[in-house]
């Protein structure tokens, strides 16, 4: 089913969003109005590569439901946003150690398990 948090098939993972016809404004997940204006949005392919704009560890285990703790139990793990070049900045847990997690540093994003996924980009 496709879903504005879905991936863009045949892209290679890239993820769905949408950019205003009015006054070019994007964002994630794709909405079918400007959040900006209220004019009408089409959808968009969104960039897979981007910065780190900001990072943090989740420590704790998120609220049950909707989470669902693994069986070997919950383990910390890093999430943050990532900035796009169309200016949409994504929230994406992180395939990336907190010690290697550097705010600038370049990352590649794609869809994954239902939330966006990010790695660190070879330089």
């Amino acid at each position: 089913m496709e879903g504005p948090l879905s991936e863009v098939p045949g892209t290679g993972g890239r993820l769905r969003g949408s950019r205003c016809a009015d006054c070019a404004v994007a964002v994630y997940p794709a909405d079918p109005a400007c959040p900006r204006c209220g004019g009408p949005a089409e959808p968009v392919v969104l960039s897979a590569t981007g910065t780190l704009w900001t990072w943090t560890v989740q420590r704790y285990a998120p609220k049950s439901p909707p989470y669902v703790p693994p069986a070997a139990g919950f383990a910390p793990f890093t999430v943050g946003y990532v900035e796009l070049p169309e200016g949409v900045r994504v929230l994406a847990r992180l395939d990336i150690r907190p010690e290697d997690a550097e705010i600038g540093m370049p990352v590649t994003l794609t869809a994954g398990d239902g939330v966006p996924r990010a790695t660190g980009a070879a330089v």
